[in-house]
């Protein structure tokens, strides 16, 4: 984002943004709804389940779906839902659902991956990890990692070409785990290699252990703790409930930046960033790393928008443009291999 100097301008709240909040007027008293105003997982799991508006529209013509029971390291067995374009040996796509670690399925990420089958050609293989607070840390990246152990072992019996290209990618925790099994794939030396990382909106180093020479201009996460759907407060939930022990927080399998082996022979990027995102500045600040190692990189900046805020109001032209940008993010990453 080398175009951008002024991040905090970013923050500036968007428009259409502030008339869809207005919108919502007493329902909401006049305000976004803030995941940090729930007291704990459960009764944020209750208020989804209630009202959640997001709409992930039906079936996609030509798209075929196959879900399948996937071992993990432990034994436990996850579903993998399959996504089958018409025509095999196209590139192979692995989706990590966002929900800070804690919340959230495959329906999350189902428009997406019938999106990028349907447009691309793509197998996609839509991950439904283990969550926190009942699987903490690092049972849900493990699951991950798993998971796309098993699909890039089984590529060809589903129908996928990885030399075609071979991407991982996730929305905010699922941003997250992307990154942390880009530099795993690649230490693991695993062929195939990847060969694109799809980061939307991810969480990229846990604050406390972010190195000094970065804090200085990373100014989002004080600057949006208030922030509407994810606040500061919201984040300490997540936090908390996924990897409740401080010292776990500087593993570089949950603060990537931190990876000791460092960035050079990561595959191009994507990145997705919201403005008014307390993640924001941290997701800037690794692009720019990986920029500055030869990587490929390409960023769509949304400004004056909160984190996740498609999914609660996926009818604002602004939210439609961050689904197309994905699929084309993922385009981008196609034609970088």
């Amino acid at each position: 984002m080398a175009h951008i100097t002024d991040w905090m301008a970013t923050a500036k709240p968007d428009p259409e943004w502030e008339e869809w909040v207005q919108s919502i007027g007493a329902r909401c008293k006049g305000q976004a709804p803030d995941i940090g105003q729930f007291p704990d997982i459960a009764s944020l799991r209750k208020w989804i389940t209630q009202s959640k508006e997001a709409e992930m529209g039906g079936s996609i013509s030509g798209v075929q779906e196959s879900d399948h029971q996937v071992e993990m390291r432990d034994g436990h067995k996850i579903t993998c839902r399959t996504y089958h374009p018409e025509t095999e040996g196209g590139p192979l796509f692995v989706m990590y659902h966002g929900g800070g670690w804690c919340i959230g399925g495959l329906e999350n990420e189902e428009l997406l991956c019938r999106l990028m089958t349907s447009k691309l050609g793509m197998t996609c293989v839509n991950v439904d990890y283990r969550l926190a607070p009942e699987h903490k840390f690092p049972v849900p990246i493990h699951d991950c990692y798993d998971a796309t152990k098993w699909a890039a072992d089984n590529a060809s019996t589903l129908g996928a070409d990885p030399s075609k290209g071979f991407i991982v990618g996730g929305t905010s925790a699922g941003g997250n785990v992307s990154a942390a099994i880009a530099h795993m794939w690649r230490d693991a030396g695993h062929k195939p290699a990847l060969t694109g990382c799809h980061l939307m909106i991810p969480a990229i180093c846990y604050g406390a252990f972010l190195p000094e020479k970065y804090r200085a201009e990373c100014k989002s996460f004080e600057q949006n703790k208030n922030a509407p759907i994810l606040s500061a407060k919201a984040c300490d939930l997540f936090t908390d409930n996924y990897i409740p022990k401080m010292e776990d927080r500087k593993d570089p399998i949950f603060s990537p930046l931190l990876v000791p082996t460092g960035q050079k022979g990561l595959p191009a990027s994507y990145f997705q960033i919201c403005g008014m995102d307390p993640l924001r500045d941290e997701a800037l600040v690794y692009e720019r790393i990986l920029r500055d190692e030869g990587i490929k990189t390409k960023v769509d900046i949304y400004i004056g928008l909160p984190h996740g805020f498609w999914s609660i109001a996926p009818k604002l032209k602004v939210s439609e443009k961050f689904v197309q940008d994905s699929v084309k993010g993922a385009e981008w990453l196609l034609q970088q291999k």
